[in-house]
């Protein structure tokens, strides 16, 4: 499959889209400017700032998002009006990076350190309550993080170790059980990713100019080539879940170097994604 432009460069390191029909369609960001762009019905984009950083977001049930920002969280209202909550580090060094709702309406999302120190980042849980609690450390690049679609396993890429790792999940426990998924090259990037309702997961392959799909053995029985280097995540969605959309990034490149990178793309996937899990808070 290829994958075709359907925006132009409206993002310098475009990331985290989702798709939820509660406000309008796709959102995605642009994490190092600190923006929500969402794209309208006619391919309009707009975007909204909300911090230093937006590293991701999720739908919540009341209306709005959760947002993960440079060094925590803040919370969209349905009117729009942004939140920020207590910072959750003060560490200047570290940001958030990308995450997920798991079955149960909790917002995870994982961090890395702005020189991509080995070890330097954690995976952090925001509860409905607004509590926030460390899970797991030892991490380099916290990447994508999505659920099988009967939410007993979670898959997860930290891009450091080359590969895409799977948790059991259960509320009690959260993520256990961490063992390898898929393993890739050196030379392959693991970035963001989503499940499909087959429970295959599509695994954005930054530097790679892809989107790989992987059946839930950790078989590659896809491939989505993205004219453009720098892929960083996906995610299914249009109003039957079956496009899947495709953010990348022009992020250390020269002006004009890469016309196409920061676009977005998207491709007919042939099989439906889940709805997007809602944070409960």
């Amino acid at each position: 499959m290829r994958a075709e432009q359907l925006t132009g460069p409206v993002a310098h390191h475009g990331e985290g889209p989702v798709w939820w029909a509660g406000w309008g369609g796709l959102r995605f960001v642009d994490m190092l400017a600190g923006d929500v762009l969402r794209l309208a019905a006619d391919g309009a984009v707009t975007r909204a700032h909300v911090g230093a950083v937006a590293a991701a977001l999720r739908p919540r049930r009341g209306g709005g998002a959760v947002v993960a920002v440079e060094r925590g969280f803040a919370l969209e209202d349905a009117d729009g009006t942004v939140t920020a909550l207590p910072e959750v580090w003060s560490d200047d060094g570290v940001r958030m990076n990308e995450g997920g709702c798991d079955p149960d309406g909790r917002f995870w999302c994982g961090s890395m350190a702005y020189d991509q120190a080995p070890g330097a980042a954690s995976m952090y849980r925001l509860d409905p309550d607004g509590s926030v609690r460390r899970v797991f450390a030892d991490l380099t690049v916290s990447n994508g993080l999505e659920w099988a679609p009967d939410g007993t396993l979670a898959y997860y890429a930290d891009t450091a170790t080359h590969r895409v790792d799977v948790f059991d999940y259960d509320r009690e426990g959260g993520l256990t059980g961490r063992r390898p998924f898929v393993a890739m090259s050196d030379e392959q990037n693991p970035d963001g990713l989503t499940v499909d309702t087959e429970g295959g997961v599509w695994v954005a392959l930054y530097g790679g100019g892809a989107v790989h799909r992987y059946d839930p053995s950790g078989r590659l029985d896809a491939v989505v080539e993205v004219p453009t280097a720098q892929v960083t995540a996906c995610t299914l969605g249009g109003p039957g879940l079956d496009e899947l959309f495709v953010t990348t990034s022009r992020q250390g490149m020269d002006p004009g170097e890469d016309p196409l990178a920061g676009c977005v793309f998207r491709v007919d996937a042939g099989v439906r994604g889940l709805p997007a899990r809602t944070f409960a808070g």
